[in-house]
């Protein structure tokens, strides 16, 4: 039932917090954890802490996402949503799809397919090197000799690359709210 009106106190600090948890949290994995970790484990380590560590990230976003939205929906009606309102809105609403769409489909695939070409390099001797750049000569070997490891190269790059571009679309999102949020501290 949406509500007119003020937000109680306690529901503005929920939704602050769950916006800043959600912007701390997309902030931590994707420019940070990342980026250190690829640089000192394995190419199989690293892979094996993403599959653990992404489904949880990717839940959590929904969750927090779903919140933000609903929060917001309940104390901005839409019959009397102004612009802003309706951009920030669909903001939300764009963050919780990109992050069901990696939660339920592009994340699980991802990771099938990481495995999958996980079990090819393992038979080739690869994968226990520390840092993604290293013998990349083996692995274009691979993908040269193994038409099997090529498509899996392939498909992984895809899944990959969609699950980037949704989380890059779910952060520009959460950043846009909660600059708005930020600018608009009286309300939700």
């Amino acid at each position: 039932m949406a509500t007119e009106g003020e937000p109680a106190d306690l529901v503005k600090v929920l939704h602050l917090l769950v916006l800043s948890f959600s912007w701390g949290m997309q902030v931590w994995v994707s420019f940070i954890a990342g980026f250190a970790l690829v640089r000192q484990v394995s190419r199989h380590t690293f892979g094996l802490v993403q599959s653990k560590l992404f489904p949880l990230y990717f839940y959590c976003l929904l969750g927090s996402s779903g919140v933000s939205l609903a929060v917001y929906a309940v104390y901005h009606p839409r019959e009397l949503l102004d612009w802003h309102e309706s951009v920030q809105m669909v903001l939300y609403f764009v963050a919780l799809v990109t992050a069901g769409l990696n939660a339920q489909w592009l994340g699980p695939a991802a990771t099938e397919v990481m495995f999958q070409m996980r079990e090819v390099e393992t038979e080739h001797g690869l994968g226990d090197q520390i840092g993604l750049g290293s013998q990349k000569e083996a692995y274009a070997k691979l993908r040269e000799q193994d038409p099997k490891y090529k498509a899996y190269k392939r498909t992984f790059g895809r899944y990959h690359g969609l699950s980037q571009l949704c989380n890059l679309m779910g952060f520009i999102c959460t950043t846009t709210n909660l600059i708005y949020t930020a600018l608009n501290l009286s309300t939700v």
